[in-house]
C-alpha cells in the first residue's frame, strides 16, 4: 500500500494548478454552506420567536395574525378558561393583540419597507421575558406613544428613541428601544393596544397569546376550544406558529441555494478533473516505478484518488472558515407569511460544517475518480519509456 505521506507530498509539487483548484472548491463550498446558514439563519430568528409555554389564539384557517380577527366576546370566552397561568399582580397571564402592516421608509437608501405594528398590553412584556428595553422608558397608556424593535430603530427612518414615526392618521412618538435578541420581535413596532385600534379603526383582536398552567394541558385545551361552536379558532404553541412561517422562505432558499451549488460544483469537479490529469501526465515515470516495485494498480488508483479529496478537503475547509464571516452580517428580506420585513444573521450549525466537507469530498472523489483509473491502468513498460 502506499503511503498517505506520497499523496501529501504531491500537493505541493503542482502549486499553481493546486492552488487554483481549492480555490475553485473553496468557491463552491463556501456558497453551499452560506445557502444553508441563510436557512438556518431564518429558522432560527423565528423558532426563537417563540415559547413552548406560551400559545397563539388566531382565527381558523387564517394561518397568521395578519388575516385573522378575534371578536371580543370571543376573546372574554378564552381569557375565562382555567388552564391559563396567572400574572404576577394574580390575573391570567394572557394579552389580546392587534397586528397591522405600515410602509416607512430606510435610512439607508431610498427603498422602503413593510414593518409591523403590533398593539399590545404591559402583559405581552411579561409573556416574552426575551424581549428587554434597551434605552427610553415603555409606552404609556392612553398617549400616541411607541417603542421600537433594535432592527426596526438601526434601519428605518423616525423609528429611534426621540423621533417620530407617522402612521394610523396620527404622529408616535417612540419613546424606547427594546432588544429581543434574535427573533422577529425585533423587526416590530410596539405600542398601547387600546391607541392602536382607533388608529387603525380596528373593534376586533388579531389575537391572543397566553401561558399555559401546564404544558400537558395544551392538547387537551386546543380540542376541546376549537370543538367549541361559539370559538371559531386554533390555537397553536407560539414556538409552532412561528416555525411555521419560516417553511416557505426557507424552502425557497433551500431550492435556490443547492441548484446554484450544483452549478458551481460541476465546474470544481472539472477543475479537480484536469489537476488529477496534469497530474498523471507528469509522472507517468514514476508510476511506472511503482508498479515494478510491487505496488498494485489499486493501489495507484488509491493514492491518486486521495490526493483529490485532500485537495477538495482543504478548499472545504476553507470555503468553510470564509462562510463563518457570514454571521457576523445581518441580513433582512420579506416573510412570505406576513408580508413583513425580517431581519435576521447567517447561522451555522454542526450539521452544515459536516454537510458541506462531505459535499467537498464528493467533488473531489467525482473529479479525481476517472484520472485515478487512468493513472491505474498505465503499462509498467510503457510508462517507464516515457520521458
Amino acid at each position: 500500500m502506499i503511503p498517505v505521506a506520497y499523496s501529501l507530498r504531491n500537493l505541493f509539487t503542482r502549486k499553481l494548478t493546486t492552488t487554483l483548484t481549492v480555490i475553485g472548491i473553496a468557491l463552491v463550498v463556501f456558497v453551499f454552506a452560506a445557502e444553508m446558514m441563510l436557512s438556518s439563519g431564518l429558522k432560527k430568528t423565528l423558532v426563537a420567536t417563540g415559547s413552548y409555554d406560551n400559545v397563539v389564539v388566531i382565527r381558523k384557517a387564517s394561518q397568521t395574525e395578519l388575516t385573522s380577527i378575534v371578536p371580543r366576546d370571543q376573546a372574554d370566552v378564552i381569557k375565562a378558561e382555567s388552564e391559563i397561568a396567572k400574572a404576577s399582580d394574580g390575573s391570567p397571564l394572557i394579552t389580546s393583540e392587534i397586528y397591522v402592516l405600515i410602509n416607512l421608509g430606510k435610512r439607508v437608501g431610498n427603498g422602503s419597507g413593510n414593518v409591523v405594528v403590533r398593539g399590545v398590553s404591559p402583559k405581552s412584556m411579561e409573556l416574552r421575558p426575551q424581549v428587554k428595553l434597551v434605552s427610553g422608558r415603555i409606552w404609556q397608556p392612553g398617549l400616541s406613544e411607541i417603542i421600537a424593535g433594535k432592527s426596526v430603530a438601526e434601519r428605518f427612518k423616525g423609528c429611534g428613541v426621540g423621533e417620530t414615526v407617522r402612521f394610523g392618521g396620527r404622529d408616535w412618538t417612540v419613546v424606547g428601544i427594546f432588544d429581543a435578541g434574535a427573533t422577529a420581535f425585533n423587526s416590530e413596532l410596539w405600542g398601547d393596544i387600546d391607541q392602536m385600534m382607533a388608529a387603525f379603526d380596528r373593534p376586533v383582536y388579531s389575537s391572543l397569546t397566553f401561558r399555559i398552567k401546564d404544558p400537558a394541558l395544551f392538547e387537551a385545551m386546543r380540542k376541546r376550544l376549537e370543538s367549541d361552536p361559539r370559538l371559531p379558532i386554533e390555537l397553536k404553541r407560539e414556538k409552532v406558529y412561528y416555525a411555521e412561517q419560516s417553511r416557505a422562505m426557507s424552502s425557497f432558499i433551500g431550492l435556490m441555494g443547492t441548484v446554484i451549488s450544483i452549478v458551481f460544483s460541476l465546474g470544481a469537479i472539472i477543475g479537480a478533473m484536469i489537476t488529477m490529469y496534469a497530474a498523471v501526465a507528469n509522472r507517468t515515470k514514476e508510476i511506472g516505478t511503482l508498479r515494478s516495485l510491487g505496488f498494485s494498480r489499486f493501489g495507484i488508483m488509491r493514492a491518486f484518488l486521495l490526493e483529490s479529496v485532500l485537495i477538495s478537503w482543504i478548499g472545504g475547509i476553507l470555503g468553510l472558515v470564509a462562510a463563518n464571516f457570514l454571521g457576523l452580517v445581518q441580513v433582512s428580506t420579506t416573510n412570505w407569511d406576513t408580508f413583513s420585513e425580517l431581519a435576521f444573521s447567517f447561522s451555522i450549525t454542526p450539521r452544515i460544517i459536516i454537510s458541506s466537507l462531505i459535499f467537498a469530498v464528493v467533488m473531489g472523489l467525482v473529479g479525481g475518480f476517472l484520472p485515478a483509473v487512468r493513472a491505474s491502468r498505465l503499462k509498467i513498460v510503457e510508462s517507464l519509456r516515457a520521458v
